[in-house]
């Protein structure tokens, strides 16, 4: 599903009008054919388009995250796939205001990047590596990574935000990102390490135990590097679901 294909951002369309465009063969913004709708939504439709078009053509996703209904974003991803950050991060705690971010893995466009605190971690460094971001993609992110690390180093996090947590819920896929990477068929060749192992890592490397953060920023950045996959079966099954039935293809 690409952002070219969807009618719902357009204010009075719902899941059933755009399905309806589609059932016509309206599939993209191009087809789109203004009697199938009439009146004041067909205007809409089309001075939405034209208004879209220009901003995905800048490259725009922050007019996309603004238009979209929230549990509809995901559909950004297949245009900005290759912009998209993925991003976990690992802390001593849950609490922003007493405990601290240990380490944070990025993985973009086929590179992984790792942030240690006291060595590469600050608020500098995760700027830069949000900077150009087009859609960042997390799990339980809206409500831990992103705020705890606004908060922990008084950056702004200002970039759209898919947290992957919410689609699968949608899916029915529920329980901790491990849990849903077994049910999708994403495997692990070792056992998972849980919060308190994350924690006792960090302290034995705090005590000079070398071994001990290579372990954390592995699992740290395994983490990070499913994501997607996550996200690429999550965007496809929730493609499959809304076009279940439809007898046309997307292009």
């Amino acid at each position: 599903m690409r952002i070219e294909n969807s009618f719902i951002p357009v204010r009075g369309v719902g899941q059933r009008t755009e399905r309806n465009l589609w059932e016509s063969g309206v599939t993209h913004w191009d087809e789109f054919d203004p009697t199938l709708v009439g009146g004041k939504t067909a205007d809409r439709i089309e001075s939405y388009i034209a208004e879209a078009s220009e901003h995905l053509d800048d490259g725009n996703s922050r007019f996309f995250d603004d238009s979209f209904p929230s549990g509809e974003r995901w559909r950004l991803y297949e245009n900005f796939r290759d912009e998209t950050c993925f991003f976990d991060i690992e802390t001593t705690g849950l609490s922003a205001e007493r405990d601290s971010v240990t380490t944070v893995s990025f993985y973009r466009d086929g590179e992984t990047t790792t942030l240690v605190r006291g060595d590469t971690l600050t608020a500098e460094a995760l700027s830069e590596q949000f900077a150009d971001a087009k859609l960042i993609a997390t799990f339980n992110g809206a409500r831990f990574d992103v705020p705890f690390l606004e908060t922990s180093f008084d950056v702004d996090i200002d970039v759209p935000h898919v947290d992957l947590m919410y689609p699968c819920r949608t899916l029915d896929l529920t329980g901790g990102l491990k849990q849903i990477e077994k049910d999708i068929g994403i495997d692990r060749d070792r056992p998972d390490i849980s919060g308190r192992d994350a924690v006792r890592l960090w302290r034995e490397y705090e005590r000079g135990d070398d071994s001990s953060l290579e372990t954390l920023v592995s699992y740290n950045r395994e983490d990070t590097v499913n994501l997607e996959r996550l996200m690429e079966t999550v965007t496809e099954k929730l493609h499959q679901r809304a076009c279940e039935g439809l007898d046309t293809t997307f292009v």
